[in-house]
């Protein structure tokens, strides 16, 4: 999520007000690019055209309680850059009887915490819940989002099966859920189809490595590398965004 002011990204944001569905994210930019943990130097960033979701911590609820895994690599954004607080869920396996109400709170407060960090604007929460974690998971948002700031808006990344059929997602106190595009099987979803849940529609994830052909039109794109991010990388990026927006 970053680079050079360049008239390659004018296509970009004359694009971004072409949204087919509303934007549950208004005023944040269309492009975000995912800083996972690695040391990241961003201060080539446009700051109008791309955003940064950043690894803030890493949450491990257990039966004995909470660890908590702070960012550990340096990450340089320039001034005003919008900032996303990405805070990486991981259970080592289905919880079972561990999903209980005295883990919710403890690991609702220790996500929220990456919300008060300096220039967080928004919170995204990343957990691969397996299907015995879903209640879990569920209770988990509903309290998290009972701690955030009340305007803040609170994402999550979602497994493309999720925005499918089953509709478990349905009803999340979330302002989007990112299906991922990437490791699973992108062309799926590069022929124009779209999915079922409603809260897939806004955006979706997609890795430098792995491109659809094309994503569904009118979406805020999330972009991770698996290297770290430099100038030349955003620029390409940006060009591959600014042409799937104007194929449609």
């Amino acid at each position: 999520m970053r680079l050079h002011r360049t008239s390659a990204l004018i296509p970009l944001l004359l694009l971004a007000a072409c949204v087919h569905h509303p934007d549950p994210l208004p005023g944040f930019p269309r492009v975000f690019v995912w800083a996972w943990e690695r040391p990241e130097d961003l201060r080539c960033l446009d700051t109008r055209a791309v955003g940064v979701a950043f690894l803030a911590r890493t949450v491990c609820p257990r039966l004995d309680g909470v660890s908590v895994r702070p960012r550990m690599q340096p990450l340089l954004v320039p001034p005003n850059t919008v900032l996303m607080a990405v805070v990486r869920v991981e259970t080592g396996g289905p919880m079972g009887h561990s999903a209980s109400g005295a883990d919710v709170p403890r690991t609702a407060r220790a996500i929220a915490d990456a919300a008060r960090l300096p220039g967080v604007r928004a919170l995204q929460v990343d957990f691969d819940a397996e299907a015995s974690e879903r209640p879990f998971y569920r209770a988990l948002l509903l309290e998290l989002r009972r701690r955030m700031p009340a305007r803040m808006p609170l994402s999550i990344t979602a497994l493309a099966s999720w925005c499918e059929s089953d509709g478990w997602i349905e009803g999340l106190p979330v302002a989007e859920a990112v299906p991922m595009l990437f490791r699973m099987g992108p062309d799926r979803y590069s022929a124009g189809g779209d999915f079922s849940s409603d809260l897939c529609r806004s955006s979706v994830g997609v890795s430098t490595d792995e491109l659809p052909s094309r994503i569904p039109s009118g979406r805020r794109v999330y972009v991770f590398d698996p290297r770290a991010w430099s100038p030349d990388h955003l620029q390409a990026m940006l060009r591959k965004v600014s042409q799937w927006q104007s194929a449609f």
